[in-house]
């Protein structure tokens, strides 16, 4: 395996670990854990659910993990899919990067072996933030793959114009400066900036906090940086019409940022978007039963 160190010391990715495996009891569902090799290294798989009903596969974001990430939506998900939630190479969590995960790194060639050592031909695909945007690219990718895709906090963005900036200076306003001194103090400021009104979902479930405090002291962001964001053609956005849905909160700092034009340029690509009053970009642990029924009822149409 590669000697890239996802944390910052070994204590820090023992408590983290060990929290995750908390955050997993309290998911309300039976479960089981695989990690399936591969060229990049070893990517580590939530699996549960009814393995009887179609196969849905879960990104989560940046910076967190699978157990945190579908808590308050993996109980209700398991009664209506055979489910995957994957852990993100480079990122926090179990999946522990190899020699092969370096500069080269490619997330359709990781996304598209895993699969395939999966076992898994056509699925349902959906993720939030950096999962959305894992979510978008792979089906534009693999149409053919990709039943229908689901973004959550997370649009497509188109490859000019200048939404990498934007992105960053969104992001150095609601990181900064709380996630430099990450106290109990900071990092309510810092929830409360990125979501909406329901920030207690975060807040009040003592083990949520508690895993996300150490994913802000204890991961090292620049582990990821393997993972390249790219933006897409025009028809490649169009190419989404009919088998993608975005549900973006409109308290979301870093989708709101785009304001009226977004929602005009999503328009006229088709996009189907559906936006949530007082949700932010926790929209899925915000929103849990919302968005739980919105998924059921979109890939079961």
């Amino acid at each position: 395996m590669s000697s890239l160190k996802i944390y910052k010391n070994e204590k820090a990715g023992r408590m983290i670990r060990e929290s995750y495996d908390e955050l997993l009891r309290m998911w309300g569902t039976d479960i089981k854990e695989r990690d399936i090799s591969g060229r990049y290294g070893s990517t580590h798989v939530i699996e549960f659910g009814n393995d009887s009903k179609p196969p849905l596969v879960l990104f989560h974001g940046v910076g967190d993990d699978s157990a945190l990430m579908w808590i308050y939506n993996a109980k209700e998900l398991g009664q209506h899919f055979h489910v995957f939630a994957v852990d993100t190479i480079g990122g926090p969590g179990k999946s522990v990067p190899g020699d092969g995960y370096d500069k080269s790194f490619d997330d359709e060639i990781w996304i598209d072996e895993l699969l395939d050592k999966m076992g898994l031909d056509k699925i349902f695909l959906a993720g939030v933030s950096n999962g959305a945007y894992l979510t978008q690219m792979f089906t534009i990718k693999h149409p053919e793959r990709v039943i229908k895709g689901i973004s959550m906090a997370g649009v497509p963005v188109k490859t000019s114009g200048n939404g990498k900036m934007a992105a960053m200076k969104a992001m150095m306003k609601v990181f900064l400066p709380e996630a430099l001194f990450p106290s109990d103090k900071n990092v309510m400021k810092l929830i409360q900036k990125m979501t909406g009104t329901n920030y207690r979902a975060f807040t009040d479930n003592e083990t949520v906090f508690k895993h996300f405090k150490q994913l802000m002291t204890g991961f090292k962001r620049s582990a990821m940086m393997n993972h390249k964001v790219l933006g897409f053609s025009e028809k490649e956005i169009l190419s989404l019409k009919d088998k993608l849905l975005c549900i973006v909160g409109k308290k979301d700092p870093f989708i709101m940022l785009g304001g009226p034009q977004l929602e005009e340029e999503l328009k006229r690509h088709q996009i189907r978007v559906i936006f949530m009053e007082d949700a932010g970009h926790g929209i899925n642990h915000e929103k849990a039963d919302e968005v739980n029924r919105l998924i059921v009822d979109y890939f079961s149409e």
